[in-house]
C-alpha cells in the first residue's frame, strides 16, 4: 500500500502525542536514535546483540525500569510484546528476523513504544488506529526512522515494516525533522525509503503552504479570501473546501485552521496579518486571516 490513506488517523496522533507529553517532554526527544547504536553484524552474537538493541530503545525512550527480554519465534507478524504491569516485558520477534538481523532495531523500536504508550495510558480504541499511533510515536520521537528504512524492493521481493505506508513514515519523519531541525535522509540504507522520505516531505511541507498561512500560494490565496467573503455575506457560514472554516462569534468574523506542526485546531479572527502562536507545540505562525 501506498500513498496516504491513514493521514487523518496521523495527524490525530500526533496531536495526541502533544496533548499528552506536553511541548516540553516532546523536545526532550530532540535526538534520534543513531545508526550506530543499533547497528546489527552477522556475526555478532544473536541474543547479546539483541538485548543490546532492546537496551538502546529503553535508554532512547527514558523507561530506565523496564527490562525486555526478547525471544523469536514463527508468527505472521513482525514482531509482539505482552503488555503487562512490568518491569519484565516479554517480546517476540518473527523468526526470520534470525537471519534478517539488519532490522531487528526497526521491530524493537515499534514494541518498544508499545510498552512507552502502555505507561502513559495512551491509545487509539481500535488496532487498526492504535498501531497507527504506535508507528507515528515512534517516528515522531526519534526511532521511527529504521522503519521507513526498512521498506525495501528489489526485483524479486519486498519487505515494509508497520502499518504505515511508506509515503506516510516518511511525512512523518519530515514533520519530525522540521520540528527538531534535523536531515533523517543522511541515514538511509534503502534507496525506497530515501524516496518515500522525499514525497513524504512534499506532502508535509504543503500543510504549511495553506491558508491562512502567508506561505499559501497565489491560488490558496484568492480561494480563501473568496471563501471569507462568502462567510461575511452568509452569516459565518462555513465555507466549503481546504483546510479552515469560518464562524461568526459576536459579531466577529473568526478562522478556525489545523496547526502545521501538531494539527490542533487554532481559531483566530479573521481580520488580517498577524502572528499567531500555537498554545499546544508553541510553533509561531504568519497568517493573513
Amino acid at each position: 500500500m501506498h500513498g496516504y490513506p491513514h493521514l487523518e488517523t496521523v495527524r490525530a496522533a500526533l496531536t495526541a502525542l502533544y496533548k499528552r507529553l506536553s511541548y516540553d517532554t516532546v523536545h526532550t526527544f530532540e535526538t534520534s536514535v543513531a545508526p550506530a547504536d543499533v547497528a546489527f553484524h552477522d556475526q555478532d552474537d544473536l541474543y547479546l546483540g539483541v538485548q543490546r538493541v532492546a537496551r538502546e530503545m529503553v535508554r532512547h525512550l527514558r523507561l530506565p525500569d523496564a527490562r525486555m527480554i526478547v525471544g523469536f519465534r514463527e508468527m505472521d507478524h513482525a514482531a509482539y510484546v505482552e503488555l503487562a504491569a512490568g518491569p519484565e516485558y516479554f517480546i517476540e520477534l518473527n523468526d526470520r528476523f534470525r537471519t534478517h538481523r539488519r532490522d531487528i532495531g526497526a521491530a524493537l523500536a515499534h514494541e518498544v513504544m508499545h510498552v512507552y504508550l502502555h505507561r502513559l495510558g495512551l491509545s487509539f480504541p481500535g488496532t487498526r488506529d492504535n498501531e497507527i499511533l504506535t508507528d507515528t510515536a515512534t517516528t515522531y520521537l526519534g526511532a521511527g526512522w529504521l522503519l521507513l528504512d526498512a521498506y525495501r524492493e528489489d526485483g524479486a521481493t519486498s519487505q515494509k515494516l508497520g502499518y504505515l505506508t511508506p509515503e506516510e513514515f516518511g511525512y512523518v519523519l519530515a514533520k519530525r525533522a522540521s520540528a527538531f531541525g534535523e536531515a533523517p535522509e543522511t541515514w538511509f540504507t534503502s534507496a525506497q525509503a530515501y524516496t518515500a522520505y522525499t514525497k513524504g516531505l512534499a506532502h508535509a511541507r504543503r500543510d504549511e503552504q495553506q491558508p491562512p498561512l502567508t506561505a499559501a500560494g497565489w491560488a490558496g490565496r484568492r480561494r480563501y479570501a473568496k471563501d471569507r467573503r462568502y462567510a461575511l455575506d452568509h452569516g459565518g457560514a462555513v465555507a466549503a473546501g481546504g483546510s479552515y472554516s469560518f464562524s461568526l462569534d459576536h459579531g466577529t468574523l473568526r478562522v478556525t485552521f489545523p496547526c502545521p506542526t501538531c494539527h490542533q485546531r487554532i481559531r483566530v479572527p479573521a481580520r488580517g496579518r498577524m502572528r499567531v502562536r500555537c498554545t499546544l507545540c508553541r510553533t509561531v505562525l504568519e497568517c493573513d486571516a
